[in-house]
Parts: C-alpha cells; sequence; structure tokens
C-alpha cells in the first residue's frame, strides 16, 4: 500500500504513532475475495486489525414503495458480530440500536450515491457488512469494503448478461481523521479514537467530492482552519484507498461456483 510522502495540513509531525505510522499514513490496506460462495461477490476488507465481511446479493424486486418506478434500490445492513470486540456483543435481533440503525443508514446512503438505480432496473441490492474485529473504523471501512463488493457484483451481472450497462457511476471510499493530543492523524485506531478531541467519518467521491461528514468535537469546539486540515488530510488517505480498491477489483477472481450445503 502506498503512502503519502508529504504531509497533509495538520498533519505534519516529527514523531511516530504507536504503531509506528506517520500522522499521515494509512493501516495496511488488504482486500480478500469471494469468503462467500453463495453471495454474488463478497470481500473481507482488513485496515490494520479492524476487519469487515462484506457481501453482495440481488433481489430481482423492489421494495412495495418503488414498484412501477422502473428504478431498482439499495439497501444495507451492519452488524458487530459477538466476538468483534474485547467485550462480547449480544446479537442484536428483535431490536437495532440506535448506532447500529446510523451506520447501516449511512452505508446504504453512501453506496445509492454511487448508482444510477435506473440503470439497475427493478432489483434490490442487498449489502451486509459484518464486523468480523473492530480496532476502530468499522463504518468507513464498511463503506470501501462493500463499494468493491457492489462495483464486482455489477460486473458479475453484466457478465451474466442480467445488465446491459453498469449502472456505477462513481468510486466511493471513506475513512477518519481526528485530532489526538492535538495532533491531526489519519485513519485512527482504537487507541487513538478513544482519545479524540474530534473526530469525523468522511466519505468521498473520485472526483473528490463529499457525500458525507459525520463529526463532533469530543470537548473544546475547534476552528475552521483545524476543519480544513483534516479535510486535506482524509482527501489523501481516501485518493490512497480508492488506488487500492481500483488494485483489488484489477484481480478480482471468477466467481466460485455454489455448492451444496
Amino acid at each position: 500500500m502506498p503512502q503519502s510522502s508529504e504531509p497533509a495540513g495538520a498533519a505534519c509531525a516529527d514523531s511516530l504513532r504507536r504503531d509506528g505510522r506517520a500522522a499521515d499514513a494509512l493501516r495496511p490496506v488488504r482486500f480478500l475475495w469471494d469468503p462467500m460462495g453463495f453471495a454474488l461477490s463478497s470481500v473481507t476488507i482488513e485496515a490494520g486489525r479492524t476487519r469487515v465481511l462484506c457481501s453482495a446479493c440481488l433481489e430481482e424486486e423492489v421494495p412495495r414503495w418503488r414498484r412501477g418506478s422502473g428504478s431498482g434500490w439499495l439497501s444495507a445492513e451492519y452488524r458487530l458480530l459477538p466476538a468483534s470486540t474485547p467485550s462480547r456483543q449480544s446479537r442484536e435481533l428483535l431490536k437495532l440500536s440506535g448506532r447500529t440503525q446510523e451506520i447501516q443508514r449511512l452505508i446504504g446512503r453512501s453506496l445509492r450515491a454511487a448508482l444510477d438505480l435506473k440503470a439497475l432496473g427493478e432489483r434490490t441490492l442487498l449489502i451486509d457488512c459484518d464486523v468480523l474485529q473492530a480496532d476502530a473504523g468499522t463504518r468507513t471501512a464498511s463503506i470501501s469494503g462493500a463499494w468493491v463488493a457492489l462495483a464486482a457484483a455489477l460486473d458479475r451481472l453484466q457478465q451474466r448478461g442480467l445488465l446491459e450497462q453498469s449502472p456505477l457511476r462513481q468510486q466511493v471510499a471513506a475513512i477518519s481523521v481526528g485530532l489526538v493530543d492535538g495532533r491531526a492523524l489519519l485513519d485512527l485506531d482504537y487507541s487513538e479514537d478513544s482519545r479524540a478531541e474530534v473526530d469525523l467519518n468522511v466519505v468521498m467521491d473520485d472526483q473528490t467530492r463529499l457525500l458525507e461528514i459525520q463529526g463532533t468535537a469530543e470537548g473544546s469546539p475547534f476552528s475552521r482552519d483545524r476543519l480544513d486540515a483534516l479535510l486535506d488530510l482524509a482527501d489523501g488517505g481516501i485518493r490512497q484507498l480508492q488506488a487500492a480498491q481500483r488494485q483489488a477489483l484489477a484481480s478480482a477472481p471468477t466467481p466460485p461456483a455454489p455448492t451444496g450445503i
């Protein structure tokens, strides 16, 4: 994974972080293809110690309120698996937490922004993001990994003759940035995220246009200049992530034939 050799905004600092990274460096990123043989496509994204399994499936129908529109839909689900954190997470069955609902809506919005839903026809793409291990940045890793699974799924639908053209309009990736001990840092791990004075999640397309910014000052307010520096830092990280996404897609294998249960 290439890393920026130039400091981005307030990221410039002499000292390295606990894991040896520079302030403007991503955690090592890796994509593993098709761990799920029955999905239209699936990929595991690894960002440092954070790992998320992202899969895409297709239904030949749309939600009731979408019927007759000629347009498709994409919906996303997100879950923390029970042993994904140091303290076991209880399964969310009958009622989802507010955090889970908010994250899966973010994933859905981010991916729908990448699609021409008319070109999909009256079909629904179902995206699942299951966190295997959480060391912060699970929502941003979910978006970046889910986009790769989505792009591969649409390519496979074209190969099967189910789509005349790809509905995919743009590339989407996401990253976290924050102020930790007064320093602007890219791609926070848990040790940094848990004590950040400012924490932002940034989603961008491949034209560096913003799709969403989620952010808060955990303690004192921060200046507009600080915000601009954090966004510049996120921009550089997302460019690196998008290069990794393209590399992953270039090496996408022929999907495995489903095996019996």
